[in-house]
């Protein structure tokens, strides 16, 4: 049974959910939003309350009276207040039900989510308690009618035994002091919800209590009408020597007290006692999930951070959890904006509930992070636009501490960062250069993933190029720069069985460089070939590593290629363009892996050419740079 309940309901939601993403769209879809939206109601009843509260009057002969001037005195002030406060506590416990009932359905409620299901359940009861709570204060019909039927109720406990419903059976045994103690409690209860509710969203990384702009505003609208066009009101005077015959009772809060007149009270006490009982004690019910691991390994980029991600926990949740800046909003599958791209291992993918992938972006490898759960150990990439790889670019000054000509046009400039300021990477991201007019100039890391102050850099001279004349012509030891970084994505994709192809334009080999020392650092033994093509050999400007890596490495292998040899220039080795090497090598290249860096050119020309020779458009990497073209512009 409690497996098939959770899938009915599963099912209802997800049905519900297409309605409503056709009426609201899919990322302002209320049911994604539940929680959000009783914080949003629990706002509005206080404020409201806030407001009533300066008018009411405890006065045994002047409470109901108190009432009726606000409510009809004020009309478009007090009238409104109070038909807001009223109808914001239905929406309020309507949407703490449904968010209760989603979270069920989607077993959202076991092992870590244990804490905020128990402590949801009894903030639940506290804004039950509240509200009848509050239905007995304007003295009316219907709050003599909640009195006495509640008391009736409390007195089929033991610890009563009648002794509660006799103080209303007399109009004199109400005195002021019973409307003093109803106020009280009415500040009390609710101030006890407000801790309870910051309690609840403990557990809850980056919990937000607001729902986006465009729904709040028209949550506040809908209430406002509502208010407006069915104004609530009093149903007369509350009369103790009577019984109202009929009264017109709020089913949202008061559904229960009917039932004290049709039903044995202690009957009732162990049937709603039940309910609740059971569903405190749910997260520890069968069928319970099982799992052989404590935790999986999450590998994002950028950045360079692995992080831990329980069993049942969304990779959203578990970035949150270790302080990520991942942007999110509905966390149920409908805004998207936590696209991301399963590189490696395997995850749970919210199924139907992903409602803003589409079925190019699902085949593609894209996931959404808030219905995604791990089933291994996994590896994602981020947008390289998002907010992560915007915060990652912290700015730094750094001073210049080595230019050493590697080859006639280019230059390893060496960078020291400044008051003892280090920068964590990872091998293949890239700074950007800042100049004094706000351009800016990517250079990528050298050396393999880490956290350092000394950054190494390969700057070939373009010519008329802004940056690079200065480096080749002005720039002295001593020298300070602003730079921001790191940034990009062309980050090693592991673990994969592919065998790895990497390939460099000119001074494109400084990230492959990095990609590679990285390889050998991490124990790869896979199969890699590297290509590195450029116009002449004395381009080459670190030739001898690349070779002795093929020394030391058996599985590497190692192609230069040259483009424009000239008779003077002795070369014996490949000629041509780089990519028509690797495509005469590598007639088939399913299978393969391929990382490339150089020329937008270069990287244009090469992927179309790989694809169509059987590469996998998932299985090429690449990371295209440009001479910068007007002002503003920001090459790599």
């Amino acid at each position: 049974m409690l497996r098939l309940i959770p899938a009915a309901g599963r099912r209802l939601f997800l049905t519900a959910d297409k309605v409503f993403n056709r009426l609201f769209g899919d990322a302002f879809n209320p049911l994604y939003y539940l929680g959000t939206i009783s914080c949003l109601m629990f706002a509005l009843v206080t404020i409201s309350g806030f407001y009533l509260y300066a008018f009411y009057d405890t006065g045994i002969d002047t409470t109901y009276a108190s009432v009726e001037a606000v409510t009809h005195g004020q009309r478009w002030v007090g009238g409104i207040m109070r038909s807001v406060h009223r109808y914001a506590s239905d929406a309020m416990v309507l949407t703490m039900l449904l968010h209760l009932a989603r979270h069920f359905s989607f077993d959202h409620y076991r092992g870590f989510r244990a804490f905020s299901w128990v402590s949801g359940m009894i903030l639940l009861w506290l804004v039950y308690v509240s509200g009848v709570n509050g239905y007995m204060l304007p003295w009316d019909r219907l709050a003599q009618f909640t009195v006495t039927a509640t008391a009736e109720w409390i007195d089929a406990l033991p610890a009563f035994r009648g002794t509660l419903v006799r103080n209303f059976i007399l109009p004199e045994a109400i005195t002021d002091r019973f409307f003093s103690l109803l106020q009280f409690l009415h500040i009390g209860i609710p101030l006890a919800a407000l801790a309870g509710l910051w309690i609840h969203i403990q557990r809850v990384p980056r919990a937000r209590v607001l729902p986006p702009k465009p729904l709040l505003i028209g949550l506040l609208a809908m209430m406002l009408v509502l208010s407006v066009a069915k104004p609530v009101t009093s149903q007369g005077p509350a009369e103790m020597l009577s019984m109202p015959l009929t009264v017109e009772i709020d089913w949202f809060y008061l559904m229960v007290l009917p039932l004290v007149q049709s039903w044995d009270p202690m009957a009732l006490w162990m049937a709603v006692g039940g309910a609740t009982v059971l569903g405190i004690l749910l997260p520890w019910l069968p069928p319970k999930r099982r799992s052989q691991v404590q935790a999986w390994q999450v590998k994002v980029h950028p950045g360079n951070t692995t992080l831990s991600a329980r069993p049942g926990e969304t990779l959203l949740e578990a970035g949150l959890r270790a302080e990520l800046p991942i942007p999110f909003s509905c966390r149920a599958g409908g805004c998207g904006l936590c696209r991301a791209r399963l590189l490696n291992g395997q995850v749970d993918d919210g199924g139907d509930q992903a409602v803003a992938l589409t079925a190019e972006q699902r085949r593609q490898g894209d996931i959404l992070l808030c219905c995604s759960c791990a089933e291994s150990d996994v590896e994602i990439e981020l947008d390289a636009g998002s907010v992560l790889a915007q915060a990652a670019a912290a700015g730094y000054r750094a001073r210049v501490v080595e230019l050493t000509r590697l080859s006639p046009d280019v230059m390893k400039v060496g960078l020291d960062l400044l008051e003892g300021r280090r920068m964590q990477f990872e091998a293949g991201q890239f700074v950007q250069v800042v100049l004094e007019d706000g351009q800016r100039r990517a250079y990528s890391f050298t050396v393999p993933s880490g956290e350092t102050h000394r950054i190494d850099l390969h700057i070939r001279l373009m010519p008329g190029g802004l940056f690079t004349t200065r480096v080749f012509e002005s720039m002295k030891l001593g020298d300070e720069l602003q730079i921001e970084g790191p940034l990009g994505n062309f980050v090693l994709r592991e673990p994969s069985p592919r065998p790895l192809i990497f390939v460099a334009g000119a001074t494109g080999f400084a990230p492959v460089k990095s990609l590679l020392e990285e390889a050998f650092r991490n124990g790869l033994g896979k199969q890699m070939h590297f290509y590195w093509g450029v116009r002449r050999p004395q381009d080459l400007y670190m030739r001898e590593l690349p070779e002795q890596w093929a020394r030391e490495h058996a599985n590497f292998h190692f192609v230069p290629v040259i483009s424009e040899p000239q008779p003077g220039d002795g070369w014996q080795g490949r000629t041509g363009l780089v990519h028509e090497a690797i495509l005469k090598d590598f007639p088939d290249m399913s299978g393969h892996l391929v990382y490339a860096c150089g020329s937008l050119r270069m990287v244009e020309a090469a992927k179309p050419a790989f694809m169509a020779q059987g590469l996998g458009e998932d299985a090429c990497f690449s990371d295209a740079f440009t001479p910068a073209a007007r002002p503003g512009a920001a090459p790599h």
